[in-house]
């Protein structure tokens, strides 16, 4: 039997390989052109908030449209009547991948702050600039970390898998929180795990020994969301 290939059209073609792959592939314009163009017939609007770059070039940033054309300042002064009492820290002595992954979740869910306990530098691909809106301390070993907590009345949770972890999924966390996370591999160090109140673990049902230490951040964060966040808040 012969078989007949109905070639396709150039239109076809393009089509179809633009259908193919991440969207990252294929990028789309996002966020808002200038303000004249998105809003035509409007004045300007005379607010400090406001930059005038943006404004008359437009911001690709990434940012949710309630804060589309304000300065950056602006932004964190708002941000920061409404970010939560939960802190984020995690464990960096190999200037670890996984940060920026941290750093952008904890600016998703308005976290106070995000503590880097070791080296200073980290991989900052991963936050996707939300490190700009996000604060950020540097401790130099997880004893400063634990006084700093101390002295701000926050207790500290660790999030790992070792034996005698309670379930994450079954424990009230504490509302004035810092969740402590350990760098991909080793995972929380012992002093951190001696220095905290427990050491919470994730329910995890399939063959890996571990969950990526980004993720597990993720998860963590969201279940301490769940418990204490008002979601009338939420975007």
């Amino acid at each position: 039997m012969t078989s007949h290939n109905t070639p396709q059209s150039e239109v076809e073609k393009a089509e179809s390989e633009q259908s193919v792959g991440p969207t990252e592939w294929n990028p789309r314009p996002v966020g808002l052109g200038p303000w004249a163009e998105e809003h035509p017939g409007q004045p300007l609007p005379d607010d400090p908030r406001y930059d005038p770059v943006l404004l008359a070039e437009g911001d690709r940033r990434n940012v949710v449209d309630h804060y589309r054309y304000w300065r950056r300042e602006a932004i964190v002064e708002d941000l920061d009547t409404k970010r939560h009492p939960l802190h984020i820290a995690i464990e960096n002595f190999e200037n670890d991948a996984n940060i920026g992954t941290v750093v952008r979740t904890a600016n998703a869910f308005a976290a106070s702050m995000v503590h880097i306990v070791g080296r200073s530098r980290w991989n900052r691909r991963g936050a996707m600039v939300t490190d700009r809106y996000q604060h950020l301390m540097h401790h130099p070993d997880v004893d400063h970390l634990l006084k700093w907590a101390r002295e701000n009345g926050l207790i500290v949770v660790a999030i790992d898998n070792t034996p005698g972890c309670v379930p994450l999924e079954t424990t009230d966390l504490p509302r004035n929180c810092l969740l402590l996370f350990g760098q991909e591999g080793p995972g929380v160090t012992e002093a951190a795990q001696q220095g905290a109140l427990m050491t919470c673990s994730i329910a995890q049902f399939g063959s890996t020994r571990s969950i990526n230490a980004g993720v597990a951040a993720g998860i963590a964060m969201h279940a301490w969301i769940r418990q204490h966040a008002d979601y009338g808040n939420s975007w």
